[in-house]
């Protein structure tokens, strides 16, 4: 592919999914600094990419894919030696509660809810601000390389521990 078409692919890649790739990085990474590098580092590798674009998915779908392999080899590589993954079942057992004269607003809940996520393995990770930008299992799938099943079965886990969370949270606001 020529330069000029690579260029002309990533400004309209950039221009109709930036907004989606800044929610990417701020999924992948809590610190404002490193979610400014991390957007770089996604932006750099989308262009880069797209020297190999053969259109056989959407635009859309090909910036998606690339923003969430770079987040989560961003992931891999800063948690590597932390070693702080835990596995879905760990992390129910293990969410720390919220205090109960803490108010719990908007802003709380989400971000409870992007400190949870953070906390999950990276294709769990994946999968779950995938599901959260509105993709379909199928789009999902395509993207990760999973089944559209197993998919499926991930968000259904997923949105189960996040509900078990916030309503635990959220009935000690209402209290």
């Amino acid at each position: 592919m020529d330069s000029n078409r690579q260029d002309a692919l990533y400004a309209e890649a950039s221009s109709s999914h930036g907004a989606d790739l800044r929610r990417v990085a701020r999924g992948y990474e809590a610190d404002s600094d490193r979610q400014r590098d991390l957007l770089q580092e996604i932006h750099l590798q989308l262009w880069r990419s797209l020297a190999s674009f053969d259109g056989r998915c959407s635009l859309r779908t090909w910036a998606y894919r690339i923003a969430h392999n770079v987040g989560v080899s961003h992931v891999v590589r800063s948690r590597r030696s932390a070693n702080v993954l835990v596995d879905l079942e760990a992390l129910e057992a293990d969410f720390p509660k919220t205090d109960t004269e803490i108010e719990t607003n908007r802003r709380l809940s989400v971000t409870m809810l992007l400190d949870l996520i953070r906390r999950l393995k990276p294709l769990d990770r994946q999968v779950i601000m995938l599901y959260l930008e509105g993709e379909a299992a199928g789009a999902i799938a395509e993207i990760t390389g999973l089944s559209a099943t197993n998919v499926a079965t991930k968000i259904h886990r997923i949105k189960r521990l996040l509900k078990q969370q916030y309503v635990e949270g959220g009935t000690h606001a209402r209290s």
